[in-house]
């Protein structure tokens, strides 16, 4: 599907590029998906960091998904303030599938403030597969850094590259999905990869990129949790908690695995922004606790206010649930070290796991609001043989 190419200057919006005046702009605390960030003709320091940005645009592309709605949250919030001695007349420039209204609505903005925000915000609203579409537009306006959230192959890279010849840093979103399943953990970060895993695509644009000789840092997540999350993570455990149902759990149920906030995740995105020691560095980036599937689900109740579950363990192998998918997460150890974050970058996470799940039940799922309605089939599936088995 094809899209109209964008008016760029809108009414409301600063004069282009060539003719706005410097200005000085500070990143907040979250970027959007796939961001760039454009200089205006003076520049005060040869290297990039938040603070010495003059003109900052930001371009966010691609499928909009929660990451990139909490990076473009915390930018929204900079404009919804107005100018600051630090942002005197920051402008977004925002380039996905999803509403800015979403987004404001995010940051709690009012409609005053949603009224004056939209004026300084430009909404390119694109896909990134059009190649020409991404290259034009990003060429036109000549970026100097990109953050790119959502990208899941080498090929959706290379028309960014080619449309920004003097890119100064690519910020990319990995997975710790790329590791080689291990019997030694954590996983760090020079550990073997998995050529064959289903997130080959994102090892094979790590590759790319250094191989075009960009400056670039890729950020490993594991499992991402938070408000709006577009994966049944904790919304599992919620849906089964909130329906006073037990919870079925592969297995022993002591499996070791890892989650990171999403809010910790996106500071981890701007602390990397212009960081010399972030240059070619990958990071894994999580919470600093591991918890065992059994430990998630009482932790789950915990954070959302209701007692301590049933856990029912089952063997997978006894069952088959078709194409359905009986729990959220892989069954078997899986969560990396985030000690060279920590070291380097003087990242930590802010978020320990009960107050994380808590924040996340608060602003979402205890709203009413969720991504998926509550399937309890495989669990009955599951729940039907285990009280014959006892019977």
């Amino acid at each position: 599907m094809g899209f109209p190419r964008p008016i760029l200057d809108p009414p409301g919006l600063p004069a282009p590029r060539s003719t706005r005046p410097t200005r000085t702009s500070c990143l907040s605390d979250f970027l959007p998906g796939v961001c760039s960030c454009a200089q205006s003709a003076v520049k005060p320091s040869g290297t990039l960091s938040p603070s010495n940005l003059d003109s900052m645009e930001i371009d966010g592309n691609g499928g909009g998904r929660r990451m990139s709605i909490y990076l473009k949250g915390r930018l929204v919030m900079r404009c919804v303030g107005g100018p600051t001695p630090e942002t005197p007349s920051l402008v977004l420039i925002l380039f996905c599938k999803e509403r800015l209204d979403l987004t404001l609505r995010l940051c709690g903005a009012k409609d005053k403030e949603k009224t004056e925000t939209k004026k300084r915000i430009l909404h390119l609203k694109g896909d990134r597969k059009d190649f020409e579409f991404v290259k034009t537009s990003l060429a036109a306006e000549g970026f100097d850094v990109v953050y790119d959230i959502n990208g899941r192959e080498a090929d959706e890279v290379k028309p960014i590259l080619d449309a920004l010849p003097k890119l100064e840093q690519f910020i990319y979103c990995s997975s710790a999905g790329v590791y080689l399943k291990s019997e030694l953990l954590p996983h760090f970060e020079t550990d073997a990869v998995d050529p064959k895993s289903r997130h080959k695509g994102k090892l094979e644009t790590e590759s790319s990129l250094d191989s075009r000789g960009v400056n670039w840092t890729s950020l490993r997540p594991v499992y991402i949790y938070g408000p709006l999350n577009y994966n049944p993570v904790e919304e599992w455990f919620f849906h089964r908690l909130k329906a006073g149902r037990p919870i079925p759990i592969p297995n022993s149920g002591i499996q070791i695995t890892q989650l990171g906030h999403v809010k910790d995740l996106a500071r981890a995105f701007v602390t990397v922004l212009g960081n010399p020691k972030a240059s070619k560095q990958v990071y894994n980036i999580s919470g600093s606790k591991y918890v065992t599937f059994d430990g998630l689900a009482r932790a789950c109740a915990k954070a959302a206010g209701f007692p301590e579950p049933e856990i029912v363990h089952y063997n997978p192998k006894e069952f088959d649930f078709g194409k359905k998918k009986a729990f959220p997460f892989r069954d078997q150890h899986f969560f990396a070290s985030i000690e060279k974050a920590q070291r380097e970058l003087g990242w930590t996470p802010e978020f320990g796991l009960v107050d994380g799940l808590a924040d996340s039940y608060n602003l979402d799922f205890g709203r009413g609001t969720f991504r998926k309605a509550a399937d309890f089939s495989t669990d009955d599936i599951i729940l039907g043989k285990s009280f014959v088995l006892q019977t």
